[in-house]
C-alpha cells in the first residue's frame, strides 16, 4: 500500500469504529451514548469527505484532466451518505433508535461499497498520479484537519 492509500484507508478505518460504537449504542437502547457516539461519527466522516473533495480529488482532477471519472463518482457517493447520515440524525432527533438501526444498515452497505472503490481503484490511483509528491498531498489534507480544528 502507499501514502495515499495507506492515510485514507487507515481514516476508513476509524470512520468503521466511531460507527461500530454508534450503533452498539443504538442496539443496546442508549439514546444518549448513541448520540454521542454518532456525533463523532459524523464529525469524522464529514471531515474525511472534506479531505478527499476539497485536497485528494481536485489535485487528482488537475493532475489527469479528468474531472468525469472516479472523483466524480465518489463525490456523488459521498452526497448519497451524507443524506443517510441526516436522516440518521433526524431520527435520533426524534429518539427513535429503530429508524436510526435502520437507517445505519443502508449506510452500511453505502460505506462499503464506496470504500472498496476507493481503497481498491482510486487510491491507488492517486499514489501512481502523485508519485513522488503523495507526502505534499498528504500534508496539504492534514491541514484541512488543522483548519477544521481552529
Amino acid at each position: 500500500m502507499s501514502a495515499i492509500a495507506e492515510f485514507l484507508s487507515a481514516e476508513h478505518r476509524a470512520c468503521d469504529e466511531y460507527f461500530v460504537s454508534a450503533e452498539a449504542a443504538a442496539q443496546a437502547g442508549d439514546l444518549s451514548r448513541c448520540q454521542q457516539e454518532f456525533q463523532r461519527f459524523q464529525a469524522m466522516m464529514e471531515l474525511h469527505f472534506r479531505k478527499e473533495e476539497q485536497g485528494v480529488f481536485p489535485i487528482f482532477e488537475q493532475a489527469t484532466g479528468n474531472t468525469l471519472g472516479p472523483t466524480r463518482v465518489m463525490r456523488l457517493e459521498h452526497q448519497q451518505m451524507q443524506e443517510t447520515l441526516v436522516e440518521m440524525s433526524q431520527a435520533l432527533g426524534s429518539d427513535d433508535l429503530e429508524e436510526f438501526l435502520g437507517q445505519a444498515e443502508t449506510l452500511l452497505i453505502l460505506m462499503q461499497q464506496h470504500n472498496i472503490k476507493e481503497e481498491q481503484v482510486l487510491y491507488p490511483l492517486c499514489d501512481r498520479v502523485f508519485g513522488v509528491q503523495a507526502g505534499a498531498v498528504i500534508e496539504a489534507i492534514r491541514a484541512l484537519s488543522t483548519e477544521q480544528a481552529a
